[in-house]
């Protein structure tokens, strides 16, 4: 009896002063996502752009930091895509479409309208990224409409070529081509 309680008493004295430490527990709490942002090609991905990092905004609404280069200066229409694929496929016509296979804006809805990010339109929307005179893209961008990140799973992030009207004409932007895709997994990190 009289080991256990000095044992215990050490111990205790041990923890107070900081010297013992109790396994760390799992923080249930999710961060979000940090995925890599590829080159769409007609083959496939090519060669790593950059990063994208998901993570709920301060606020409300969810946070894309972009961090990549290797784009054409000028505005690049950004969009969730709703199947989880970078690969090509190939139009009515029979032309490759690079990054096709990521499918068409994220539209859990049923809307059927391009209205940007703060319209009611395709969830999918986000603002547009801005790309320097060296091609470079260094942007904190926010959805405000997405408030739960776990939707975004088992989705594809499109970059495109050109820049967004936020309308329906020209067609869903006007974004055009396929530029960079990053794929968003299942589970996010912790």
């Amino acid at each position: 009896m009289r080991r256990f309680t000095l044992a215990a008493s050490a111990a205790a004295l041990a923890l107070s002063a900081g010297v013992l430490a109790l396994p760390a527990q799992a923080d249930q709490h999710m961060k979000g996502w940090t995925v890599d942002l590829n080159e769409v090609t007609d083959d496939g991905v090519g060669d790593k752009m950059g990063t994208v990092t998901i993570m709920a905004a301060e606020g409300g609404g969810t946070s894309f930091t972009v961090r990549a280069e290797g784009f054409e200066p000028g505005e690049h229409g950004f969009h969730v895509h709703e199947n989880a694929s970078c690969q090509p496929s190939q139009n009515d016509q029979g032309e490759v479409v690079p990054g096709g296979a990521a499918g068409s804006h994220w539209d859990p809805e049923g809307t059927g309208t391009h209205r940007g990010p703060t319209g009611d339109g395709h969830l999918g929307d986000l603002p547009a990224l801005e790309a320097d005179e060296d091609g470079s893209i260094d942007q904190v961008v926010t959805a405000p409409r997405i408030d739960d990140m776990s939707r975004l799973a088992e989705h594809a992030l499109i970059v495109h070529a050109g820049g967004d009207t936020y309308s329906d004409e020209p067609s869903l932007g006007g974004g055009g081509a396929r530029v960079a895709c990053a794929l968003i997994p299942a589970q996010q990190e912790q």
